[in-house]
């Protein structure tokens, strides 16, 4: 089946079970920073467990997305979600129990950063990437991350209340409840593997010879390597922000707050690019995007924390928050096709959470050690504006191979 045959609703099927999807499991991901000052407090583990716990969680995200991607290009992702999704409720349920820094590692990290990897952006911008054309296929993944975000904006306030009146254990139990949710949509998702990919998006080679190509390709192992920037600056953000304001003597709750700012704002921003990426070089998007979020960080680390300067920090990297997300996924499609996209963005994304673990733990360990986040919020800031200016002049340009089997894909360059 061509997806220019798929019905209306086979079509908003797969695509609202892979926004359902992702907006679960990245909203969930994104939200364990609130219960942090709990565990603490309620556990043996301390800020450094907790650290490591969630830099092991993105390393292990990264290292097995490749291999991920590359069993879902081979056979297919439906039954690579709901695996994914199965590992995911045994994280959360081994989170409840944990009492140590070794099990908190093993639901946190280890189970969680394994689900992700099947269950987060990859899968989704693959599966609804074969489910429209190539001409709507940026404004199609910038629409589905802007949907994924809702999730933060559930879980963030979820988490929030049932820690403040129930306790860090019952808030997990709720998201346990929205994993479950889950299920079904990545059942919907995985018809995707039906749908057969048009010559102009293929190409008439191996894996190995696809992966040999993309790693020889200077455009894209500028992408992947300035990928880095955008885990370290985020993870950075979600994991440390909470306990970053009770440093400064905010309320607790404002953590909360801002991480479903980021996530309403973050649903304007990812369908923006996402429209942009369709029309205008996403190459200068995506750095622009780098760019602009570590100037935001800078002014606001430079600046007195207050609510008011919080908040508005929040709605600006919010607006760029998975933005990277459609652009990224554009670039792989333009550059070799849908063939296996999902191991090429898989071999990216490792960048990406390699960036995620320094976030996390790198952060986390320098507080420990100075008492302090400045030194953390200054490297991200210079590192990304450099990935911000090397990601504007990556070369566009797809292989020999590609172009001669299929010529560019119809999107803007």
């Amino acid at each position: 089946m061509q997806a220019s045959q798929l019905s209306s609703y086979q079509k908003w099927s797969i695509l609202i079970g892979a926004s359902v999807m992702l907006s679960l499991s990245m909203g969930m991901r994104q939200s364990f920073g609130l219960f942090q000052p709990s565990i603490l407090h309620d556990t043996q583990i301390t800020s450094a467990d907790f650290s490591l716990a969630t830099a092991i969680q993105n390393i292990m995200w990264g290292i097995t997305q490749p291999f991920v991607g590359m069993f879902a290009d081979r056979y297919g992702s439906r039954y690579v979600m709901l695996i994914g999704v199965l590992v995911y409720i045994l994280g959360l349920v081994t989170m409840i129990f944990a009492t140590t820094a070794l099990s908190f590692t093993f639901g946190c990290g280890i189970c969680v950063g394994i689900a992700l990897s099947c269950t987060a952006s990859s899968m989704s911008m693959t599966v609804s990437a074969r489910a429209v054309s190539a001409a709507k296929r940026s404004v199609t993944m910038g629409a589905i991350s802007a949907a994924g975000s809702i999730g933060l904006v559930i879980a963030s306030p979820l988490a929030q209340t049932l820690i403040s009146t129930s306790g860090w254990q019952i808030a997990l139990v709720g998201f346990i409840g929205l994993a479950c949710v889950m299920l079904p949509s990545a059942f919907s998702a995985g018809k995707a593997d039906k749908i057969e990919i048009d010559k102009a998006d293929d190409v008439n080679q191996s894996l190995g010879a696809v992966v040999q190509s993309a790693l020889g390709h200077s455009g894209y192992v500028i992408m992947a390597l300035a990928f880095f920037v955008c885990g370290l600056q985020l993870v950075f953000i979600t994991t440390h922000m909470p306990n970053y304001l009770a440093i400064c003597g905010l309320d607790p709750s404002l953590g909360a707050t801002a991480l479903a700012l980021v996530g309403l704002f973050n649903v304007f921003g990812s369908y923006a690019f996402g429209w942009l990426g369709g029309r205008y070089p996403k190459q200068l998007l995506l750095g622009g995007i780098y760019i602009v979020r570590s100037l935001a960080i800078a002014v606001y680390f430079v600046l007195p924390a207050t609510p008011t300067s919080t908040l508005i920090f929040a709605a600006v990297m919010g607006s760029l928050w998975l933005g990277v997300v459609p652009l990224v996924n554009g670039l792989v499609a333009q550059l070799f096709g849908l063939r296996y996209m999902a191991t090429l963005t898989g071999i990216a994304f490792l960048s990406h959470q390699v960036g995620s673990f320094i976030g996390a733990w790198g952060s986390g360990l320098i507080f420990d050690r100075l008492g302090s986040y400045d030194l953390a919020w200054k490297g991200a800031v210079i590192i990304g504006l450099i990935a911000g200016s090397f990601q504007m002049l990556m070369n566009v340009r797809p292989p020999k191979a590609k172009n001669e089997l299929a010529g560019a894909l119809p999107e803007a360059a």
